[in-house]
């Protein structure tokens, strides 16, 4: 393929699924900023190697594959222990409490190992297909569907367990 014509793929796959995008970062960081941010950053790395395109039908699992590993390092870095002072903690300790619908579910993702999490979220909060998460995450179909399987009976272990508590 032409570098113009991959260039142009890209720029309309961006336009037509930046939403989808953000909503995946957003699903591994929790923080608008720190999705935008992810977003951001993984075009500038699609840009640096649009070249290794081959297909022009394989844009969108290419990019998706970019914005997960961006938001797994993203994470790893932000491991740090942030340290706070005792008139921050007086402050945030006054605030009213949110209300969140899900947390449980969320709580219980947040859990998971990243193979299986990643694969949860896509194929549920993001609708792909298996074949298309194979493809973004360089496994076998059945590699898959074992995970996707795994996945789901660890996240029902983990809310049956805080539904106990």
């Amino acid at each position: 393929m032409k570098k113009k014509d991959v260039n142009e793929l890209f720029v309309t796959c961006m336009n037509d699924h930046k939403e989808d995008f953000y909503r995946l970062a957003f699903s591994y960081v929790k923080n608008q900023e720190d999705a935008l941010d992810i977003v951001q950053e993984s075009i500038k790395k699609a840009l640096i190697s649009i070249e290794t395109i081959q297909k022009s039908g394989s844009i969108k699992s290419w990019f998706y594959k970019i914005v997960i590993r961006t938001s797994i390092d993203f994470l790893r870095k932000q491991k740090k222990i942030t340290l706070v002072d005792d008139q921050t903690i007086e402050f945030l300790s006054h605030g009213k409490v949110d209300a969140y619908n899900d947390i449980d579910l969320y709580n219980a993702l947040d859990e998971l190992p990243t193979q299986y999490k990643t694969v949860i979220i896509l194929r549920f909060f993001e609708d792909l297909k298996l074949e298309e998460i194979a493809e973004i995450m360089d496994e076998n179909i059945n590699t898959v569907k074992t995970r996707l399987y795994r996945g789901l009976k660890l996240l029902r272990i983990f809310i049956t367990e805080e539904e106990i508590i």
